[in-house]
């Protein structure tokens, strides 16, 4: 038998999504004796910076950004027992339509193979069981998001490897809710005109097609002190208003959908690793 340890890896887009999408997963399977791996691809230099000022406005250093936002990280990783971080730093291509995404340099911009043959070396190194990233359209539409996806599954075609992989995602029935909750805490949430509104309907999954449902309650209280390590991040804000109460009540079960498997475990699956041990 091998004695290496079961090794969780999970590929985000930028400093704070580790916390948003995967803290629950991340905390909970560290605290199971799960080596845990964050990879995060861009430096998130078109971040807020001090004071909130945006990309773009006078005031907003990219650099500065980057660094604070690393040093965020660092505490976000702390916070949620993450074994090793690993940074590719491509400059944060911000977010679809912005001038940044034809930065050079930007991870937008970044040949999916170049991307993905640097992964591809962390995954040889990591071995992971399980890799978690996001869905082809990057959950939202993000740019990053999206390269993040194409770089993670044209890495695990390069490599040999057969981890279980996950995309991230929301139960729809969630995404209603979110904005019932959103208006609760005085949120400025304006009703989406039709297109929006049914951009926002595509976004996450129906509850059935959902394949793995991860109750992560009990680590609730680190995933809201890892978000708010990313203070600086005007967007976190919202949920840190919520309290660690409410927050993990909304936040408090990760879903994923299951894209690669060779365990033939049953879906839908409560564990990540299920199959596994």
């Amino acid at each position: 038998m091998n004695d290496r340890p079961l090794t969780l890896m999970a590929v985000h887009a930028h400093p704070d999504d580790e916390a948003t999408g995967t803290g629950g997963v991340l905390a909970r399977y560290a605290a199971e004796g799960i080596r845990t791996v964050l990879v995060t691809c861009t430096d998130g230099s078109c971040g807020d910076g001090p004071g909130g000022v945006k990309p773009g406005d006078p005031g907003h250093d990219p650099a500065a950004v980057a660094l604070m936002r690393r040093q965020e990280l660092m505490a976000s990783c702390d916070i949620l027992k993450v074994s090793h971080l690993e940074m590719l730093d491509y400059a944060d291509s911000g977010m679809m339509g912005w001038p940044t995404n034809d930065a050079p340099g930007s991870f937008w911009q970044t040949p999916v193979e170049e991307g993905a043959a640097r992964l591809a070396k962390l995954l040889r190194h990591h071995q992971p069981d399980v890799v978690v990233t996001y869905d082809e359209n990057g959950f939202y539409g993000h740019p990053d998001h999206i390269q993040a996806n194409r770089i993670t599954m044209a890495a695990l075609a390069m490599t040999a490897l057969t981890p279980k992989v996950y995309w991230t995602t929301a139960p729809r029935s969630m995404m209603q809710r979110f904005g019932e909750v959103m208006r609760e805490f005085g949120a400025d949430w304006q009703e989406p005109d039709p297109a929006e509104a049914a951009a926002i309907a595509e976004i996450g999954l129906a509850d059935e097609d959902i394949t793995t449902w991860v109750d992560t309650t009990a680590f609730g209280g680190q995933k809201f002190d890892a978000l708010a390590a990313h203070a600086s991040q005007g967007e976190n804000i919202f949920f840190l208003k919520m309290g660690q109460q409410r927050f993990t009540e909304l936040m408090g079960v990760e879903t994923f959908v299951r894209v690669q498997d060779t365990t033939g475990a049953a879906v839908p699956e409560n564990d990540l690793f299920a199959g596994l041990r």
